[in-house]
């Protein structure tokens, strides 16, 4: 695969000004408001808890939704939330932001039986990325992080699914390639890829930008083996830590079937500092998180 050097990343911002036109003709679902208020607020010099509080209790599915990822046992937290209150007093501003953008971002799409398999898939995938950010000796790689960009990686898929009948067969062929990137088998059939497509979907939610970078390079094995990537330590743990949570749900559950594992595994368990007798016993521990993941 390319290598990702100073060049190419300089040349980035002028690609995600071509790109955003892209996404403009892909009706890419806008941001909700309660994201702005909330970030209006964090601006704020005295923010007001309360307010946000209010702001996010209008919204009935928003509210119950944020409780229930607040005492999610993959969220990391000791003491359980009863009101969106005290999810905005464990959380903090910074973190209620994000969990109301990957709230949002299954709320955007319409309901019907090949998405809701995509988002079943995403939120195991996320339970056990925030799981494993949690056994992980990594400093500063935090499990709502981990979570977060779980519910996020593959959000490109979902408008790619919803905009292109025809990239259904595309994602088949990109799932059984065993040698080339998936994103290089999706830019075979379009203009773009769901890695690029997902990102600017995470920036349009104003997530940080180590999440951002490693939604866009999360089939890229350059971006996981090479220190002098250009990618932030945490961007390139974020990806190892799903691309591992992924494959332990393929094995425990037998669904969602890809090759990623086959090209992207050995660097993953490498920078983790994992060991194949350290990944059977992560097996064990994640059969009771999925029990968890709804």
């Amino acid at each position: 695969m390319t290598e990702m050097t100073d060049e190419t990343l300089n040349e980035q911002p002028a690609v995600d000004r071509v790109l955003e036109q892209a996404l403009k003709d892909l009706e890419i679902p806008p941001r909700p408001l309660i994201i702005d208020r909330i970030k209006a607020e964090m601006n704020s010099d005295t923010p007001n808890l309360k307010r946000v509080g209010q702001l996010i209790s209008v919204d009935v599915s928003l509210a119950a939704g944020l409780i229930k990822t607040v005492n999610s046992p993959y969220f990391g937290l000791r003491n359980r939330a009863r009101s969106v209150h005290d999810a905005l007093l464990l959380l903090g501003l910074d973190v209620t932001c994000r969990a109301v953008a990957a709230i949002s971002l299954r709320q955007a799409f319409p309901n019907n039986g090949q998405l809701d398999r995509f988002w079943g898939a995403s939120a195991q995938i996320a339970a056990l990325s925030g799981w494993l950010a949690q056994q992980s000796q990594t400093p500063r790689l935090r499990a709502d992080d981990a979570y977060t960009y779980g519910l996020f990686r593959d959000c490109g898929i979902a408008m790619l699914l919803l905009r292109f009948p025809v990239y259904r067969q595309t994602l088949e062929r990109a799932n059984a390639d065993s040698e080339l990137a998936f994103t290089t088998v999706e830019q075979q059939d379009f203009p773009t890829d769901h890695a690029t497509i997902g990102c600017m979907l995470a920036q349009n939610r104003w997530l940080p930008e180590e999440i951002c970078l490693a939604i866009r390079h999360h089939h890229d094995q350059s971006a996981i083996d090479l220190f002098d990537s250009g990618l932030p330590a945490a961007s390139r743990h974020l990806v190892a830590i799903s691309q591992t949570a992924e494959h332990i749900v393929q094995k425990l559950t037998g669904g969602s079937r890809t090759e990623e594992w086959t090209k992207l595994g050995s660097s993953c368990l490498r920078l983790l500092k994992l060991g194949e007798a350290d990944l059977r016993e992560l097996y064990c521990g994640a059969k009771e998180v999925l029990r968890t993941v709804d």
